[in-house]
């Protein structure tokens, strides 16, 4: 028994397997658009607040600070901290990050 297309045949299983193998990958699709939409955005300027930096030009108060590879401007609410040392990002304004000293 099978389906006839013109001058093909088609068995019946091998519809109904291909029927299966359809309905099977639009279910995956749903789902794994369903979870990626409740995921929450790992990036931003709330991210970085809490984070460590490493200070690359002396804050006296504002310098420079490097935090993942990249570079930023930064301003110290500590006082002057010297470059190597690490610092706490407080806040962040706009392209400007407020930083106190690691403790």
């Amino acid at each position: 028994m099978g389906i006839v297309i013109g001058n093909l045949i088609i068995a019946l299983w091998v519809v109904i397997l291909i029927g299966i193998c359809i309905v099977a990958l639009i279910v995956f699709v749903v789902h794994r658009s369903i979870l990626a939409h409740r995921l929450q955005i790992g990036a931003g300027m709330e991210e970085m607040i809490g984070r460590t930096a490493e200070v690359l030009t002396a804050l006296e108060p504002k310098g420079t600070v490097l935090i993942e590879g990249e570079r930023w401007s930064a301003i110290s609410e500590a006082g002057r901290v010297e470059p190597g040392e690490e610092v706490i990002i407080t806040k962040v304004e706009g392209l400007k990050l407020y930083v106190d000293k690691k403790q």
